[in-house]
């Protein structure tokens, strides 16, 4: 079955040329057109006649061969969820998480693959889920090196419309565990999307990379008649500094604090594309596909902090500074990736994106609250 790119977001790989990998990367061919409309933000980016392999990619561009034995057994449970979530009902599963939400079938099944593959790395010691938030030691062998939590299935209140939802992976080091570390501390992070097709952006050693699962359970048919699950669709994405899309998350905030008003009400006046759907994950990767955009979550007495910082915060931040892009933890102004983790569920506000709308957000929201 081909891999349509009619479906498929794809940046230039011309980082992956003989130049820089040698010998020659295997090449996935991908067949299909797609069309692009300026005025609706679609993607400008051209098709390729092939796409590096994640081997490939990752013995260049992750030196750390630990790392990417870590990156390739989250990238296998990514596809194990992709899988699951073709087959599996949406039902509540009668029980209720730490936060009082109720639980879906399909985030028990993928919560469920990402402790599995925990297990089963011989290089991960610790995980922590966002459905049972408490660090537990995964390790049997005693030489795991790395502490991963993860948000299983982001999305539960719009997985039943058959929306895109996606699993938030951040990756911390033995030498700094999780409590007491931030999000700069993180190895390595990943997001995957599930929606018409599974892709994954991965923070490697000098950017922002995208991975995307095969067309079949088997993977993509490379030349040579062998199958690869995983290929590089965009390789060190940027994320510009202005922008023109705005994802406006806890609107009821903006009752109790000025400065998100007037800022919503600046998003409108000047005719900023609205793209939200009230689900962090595509609410954010798009930023990724688009090259632009804002996220804003702040906060106020009346709207407490949602968003986990370790499952959820930590991890995108990573992926968008690394793009180029900025965070703000939504009090003080500076990076997300700066913020002391201190417990497993700890909340905050969050604002991250294009450079410039975060440095507005800060101007006209915290600086409203001052």
């Amino acid at each position: 079955m081909k891999f349509l790119l009619a479906l498929l977001t794809v940046s230039s790989v011309a980082a992956f040329t003989p130049a820089a990998i040698k010998p020659v990367a295997k090449s996935i061919q991908l067949y299909g057109e797609y069309g692009a409309s300026s005025t609706s933000f679609y993607t400008n980016v051209e098709k390729q006649d092939s796409y590096a392999s994640l081997d490939d990619v990752l013995s260049v561009k992750c030196k750390d061969e630990k790392v990417r034995l870590v990156i390739k057994d989250m990238l296998d449970a990514c596809a194990d969820i992709t899988e699951a979530l073709r087959t599996a009902l949406v039902t509540v599963e009668g029980s209720a998480n730490t936060f009082g939400d109720a639980q879906l079938s399909v985030d028990v099944i993928a919560d469920n693959l990402m402790w599995e593959a925990c297990k089963n790395s011989p290089v991960i010691r610790e995980g922590a889920s966002e459905e049972d938030p408490e660090v537990r030691d995964t390790d049997e062998q005693g030489d795991g090196e790395y502490t991963v939590c993860w948000d299983p299935l982001d999305g539960s209140s719009i997985v039943d419309n058959n929306w895109a939802v996606g699993t938030m992976i951040g990756i911390w080091p033995k030498s700094t565990g999780l409590i007491g570390a931030t999000g700069r501390d993180q190895v390595t992070s990943l997001v995957a999307i599930y929606g018409p097709r599974t892709t994954v952006l991965v923070a490697l050693d000098d950017g922002t990379y995208e991975f995307s699962y095969g067309c079949t359970p088997e993977g993509c048919q490379l030349p040579d008649g062998t199958w690869e699950p995983w290929i590089c669709s965009r390789s060190d994405i940027k994320i510009n500094p202005d922008c023109k899309i705005f994802s406006p998350a806890n609107l009821r905030a903006a009752q109790d604090v000025p400065g998100y008003k007037k800022l919503i009400d600046h998003y409108m006046a000047d005719r900023y594309t609205l793209r939200y759907s009230g689900g962090l994950v595509p609410d954010v990767y798009q930023q990724f596909t688009k090259n632009q955009g804002i996220f804003s979550n702040p906060t106020s007495p009346s709207s407490p902090a949602k968003l986990r910082l370790a499952f959820e915060a930590a991890p995108f931040a990573l992926l968008v500074e690394k793009a180029g892009g900025k965070s703000s933890d939504g009090i003080t102004g500076g990076s997300i990736l700066d913020v002391q983790i201190n417990a497993v569920d700890q909340r905050t506000p969050l604002c991250i994106g294009s450079a410039n709308e975060v440095d507005r957000f800060n101007d006209w929201v915290i600086g409203s609250e001052e």
